[in-house]
């Protein structure tokens, strides 16, 4: 097991405590300092000034969002991240949400296991310094009966294969990560329902491509307080949760309510979603299990 960190957004009020955590971690012999995004602060910047400020750790986006770049340019944005911070960078991709993909990037949120699909293999294509050609549902390069011309990658990235990671949480989700990724982001992982929610899945889709967990990369989010009062710590994180589980997405589609379902929190789940979005927050996070 390697450790990391996520400074999860930029612009939160403790940026200055944020660049320090990630200089010890570095000083610690840290694996990876993870940056977060989605309609406020950008990981690409802050992954980029974090690298100027380091030596050894990598830097890896949790997540870069989908519809808030082309392949094309989260291709050339990984390739510059990686040769400025000398092969430390890790991509990480997430489809996002109904919410924030059609409210704030104006992209629809269709499809949204295929248009990853076609995304990942864009940029693989673009990795590999071959002048970028595709015919797909959502992307077609060069677009057809205009003067575009396929186009090669002219930054070099230091190494040849960038660990690619996505952030799932659905069962489709995890097996097509499993499938064609290197790696998974998670949240919420509980070791205890990790077969039956995580790793049934993602296993499944390695066995499709014809590979083993072996080289398969697992990186949970856990946010950690430190303390002796359990109870009192463990509330600090309630709000958290709630956001999660009751408002991050609407009522009818909310990644993160599902997963607690799969855990076997159906009544729980349903009781902090309708406080949340009815505008009770602290009922929403009074309901999570102790």
């Amino acid at each position: 097991m390697r450790l990391g960190i996520n400074l999860g957004y930029w612009g939160a009020g403790m940026d200055a405590d944020n660049l320090a955590v990630a200089r010890e971690a570095d000083r610690l012999g840290y694996a990876v300092c993870w940056a977060a995004e989605a309609y406020g602060s950008d990981a690409a910047t802050v992954l980029s000034w974090v690298a100027a400020q380091t030596e050894r750790i990598d830097v890896g986006s949790a997540i870069f969002q989908i519809p808030a770049r082309t392949p094309a340019m989260t291709a050339m944005t990984a390739a510059t991240l990686d040769s400025l911070s000398g092969g430390r960078f890790r991509l990480g991709l997430g489809v996002s949400g109904p919410q924030v993909s059609e409210g704030w990037y104006g992209v629809r949120f269709d499809k949204p296991l295929a248009r990853t699909r076609e995304y990942v293999e864009i940029i693989r294509k673009a990795m590999s310094r071959e002048r970028l050609t595709h015919e797909g549902e959502n992307w077609t390069l060069p677009l057809p009966g205009g003067p575009g011309k396929p186009l090669k990658l002219t930054v070099h990235p230091v190494r040849e294969h960038i660990p690619l990671y996505i952030a799932a949480i659905g069962p489709k989700n995890l097996e097509q990560t499993g499938e064609i990724a290197d790696g998974a982001l998670l949240v919420f992982f509980s070791p205890e329902h990790a077969e039956a929610t995580t790793l049934g899945a993602l296993r499944a889709g390695r066995e499709k491509a014809g590979k083993s967990m072996d080289d398969f990369d697992l990186v949970p989010t856990v946010p950690m307080a430190v303390g002796e009062d359990i109870d009192a710590l463990a509330d600090t994180f309630r709000p958290y949760t709630a956001l999660y589980v009751g408002g991050m997405g609407s009522a009818k589609q909310n990644f993160y309510n599902k997963l607690a379902q799969r855990m076997g929190y159906e009544k729980e789940a349903a009781e902090i979603q309708e406080k949340y979005l009815a505008g009770d927050k602290e009922g929403a996070a009074a309901a999570i299990p102790r």
